[in-house]
This record gives structure tokens, sequence and C-alpha cells, in this order.
């Protein structure tokens, strides 16, 4: 099998946590051929088929993880399988990928995550569609909308559409300090939509993330546990993470999302969960494969690709 990864550069990887670079090992270890690119690298041209330009790579196992064997330049269609894992973003460029992907689709080609299914999943807002499981969320412009619903909650959580790894995250707690400034920060003064959650508390405890590969949960979830005096449990924001058998609650999100996001081409995703409350849904390139794996010994990459070849079959 020849596998195309589409991800960030190579050369930014963290391979001692990175889930993508766990991927890439599992499917050498079986026999498979790798290769990478970015977003950048897909082209379309009327009348031929869309085409990566890509590196064919080979793990080594050293401090210089990969080395490259060749540079190629094929359709879409001629690998087994593309594995679209770029980082968000998920702006206009992300977008237009998808769509380059939609086409390469079109072709024959097999893409994971699908990518109509990652632009109808937008991460903060996929939420939406199982607001039973959310705590208290609003989605707006508004400004007086956001005071009202501090005004209702007292203690609330303000973040961007389209961060990741904790940016842009902000806690307005009972007495509204800077919550004006903070609404015109991360809406532009109206222009952009922002969301906002009603603070909980149990992210003492830890930010958990489920993994649901082929519409079934990982038995492990990773609690990403503040640290000192920060709110943000996200690793990539100083958080502990913290590996844990799956609650009752836990199982019930993941078996009432994964097989319907499963069903519509969404191989992997990652619940972000706390205190039994749904937060988010990440479908863009769910992480958090090796620290799951290191302190359980559940191999998360293998079941992954044991999914993959399911898929594919």
């Amino acid at each position: 099998m020849h596998i195309l990864f589409i991800a960030d550069p190579l050369e930014q990887f963290k391979i001692y946590k990175d889930t993508t670079f766990s991927m890439m090992r599992e499917a050498q270890r079986r026999g498979y051929t790798l290769s990478a690119c970015e977003p950048r690298h897909l082209n379309w041209q009327r009348g031929r088929p869309v085409t990566a330009r890509a590196r064919e790579i080979v793990l080594t196992g050293e401090q210089a993880w990969f080395r490259e064997e060749a540079v190629i330049e094929r359709p879409l269609h001629a690998f087994d399988v593309v594995l679209m894992r770029k980082d968000p973003p998920f702006d206009a460029e992300y977008i237009y990928a998808t769509h380059l992907l939609e086409q390469g689709e079109r072709e024959g080609a097999r893409v994971v995550n699908r990518p109509r299914a990652l632009r109808d999943h937008p991460e903060k807002l996929a939420i939406m569609e199982f607001a039973e499981y959310t705590t208290p969320t609003l989605v707006t412009r508004d400004p007086a909308a956001v005071r009202a619903f501090h005004a209702e909650h007292q203690d609330i959580i303000l973040k961007p559409l389209d961060g990741m790894g904790g940016m842009g995250i902000f806690r307005v707690k009972a007495d509204g300090l800077n919550l004006g400034s903070i609404v015109e920060t991360l809406n532009k003064n109206g222009a952009e939509t922002i969301m906002v959650q009603r603070f909980v508390p149990e992210i003492a405890q830890g930010d958990k993330r489920i993994l649901v590969i082929g519409g079934q949960a990982v038995p492990h979830s990773l609690a990403r546990i503040p640290q000192g005096t920060e709110v943000r449990g996200n690793l990539a924001a100083g958080g502990k993470g913290v590996a844990q058998p799956l609650t009752d609650q836990d199982r019930r999100i993941a078996e009432a999302i994964g097989p319907v996001l499963n069903e519509r081409g969404l191989l992997l995703i990652g619940l972000d969960v706390i205190g039994g409350s749904l937060t988010e849904i990440n479908v863009t390139s769910p992480t958090c494969f090796q620290e799951i794996t290191e302190q359980t010994g559940f191999d998360v990459p293998a079941m992954f690709i044991d999914a993959l070849e399911a898929y594919l079959r």
C-alpha cells in the first residue's frame, strides 16, 4: 500500500509526540510505502487529474528521522489512500485544499478524512448537532448576546471559531472584568463569529481527549490538566496529559457521535469532554496517539491502521 500524508512540513514534526508520525511508523512497520506533501503541493489543470508533488520517504529511527528517497508527482488516485492531516487553522486555504481533494475523489482517490465531511464539521460548530451532550453554549457576533449570556451564567469561556491548541481562549468570571475588550478583540468589532460557553469547573481534572476510530472509542482518554494558574488544559498551552479509562459518560458520548460521523466519512475524530460535557469535535488532525499508547500500552496507531485497512477493503 502506498499512503500519501498531507500534513505540515516534515521538518516541523515533533516526533516524540506527533500523531501523524506514529501513523507513519505503524504503516512502515507493516511494509507500506510512505509519501508526504503539504496542501500547497496539490495541483489541478483542466483536462488532467489532481496531482500531488510529494516526497517519498523512509523512517530511519534516528535523530534525522526520515530519509527522502525521491520527489514524485502523481495523481491522487494513484495512491492507495490519501490521509489529510493538515493542522488548523481551518481557513480559506484549508477549504480550498478540501475542494481539490474532493475533485481527486471524483477521479477515484480514497481520502481520509473525507474532504466534504471536513468542511461540513468545523471543529467548534460540529457540537451543535449533539447539543444534548454540551455545556450551555452561545455562537454569535453580537456583543449584547454575549453580555446577556454572561449575566445568566456568570463564569464563561470565550474563544474564536478558528483557534487550535488553546489559542485565543479567555475566561471571564462573575465580575465581568474586561468582557467588553475581550469580545471586541475576538469578534473584531462584530466582524467575526465567536463561541461562548459556561465555564465547567471540572477542567481542574482535565480536558479529556476521547479518540474515536472507525466509529469505536479508544478505551482510554487523555486528560489534559491545566498547570499553575492556567485555565487551558491543551498540551500546546502547557497542560499535563494523563491517560485514564473512559467513564460511562465518556462512552455514552462516543457511542452517540462516533458511528454517525464515521458513516459520513470521518474515520478518525477526537471528542473534547470536560466534566461530562462535550466542548469540541476535532476532525482535522486529532492527536494524542502517542501519549495514550505510552501510558497505557494500548496501541492506538495499530487500531487506526487496522481501521484504515478495513475502510479500504
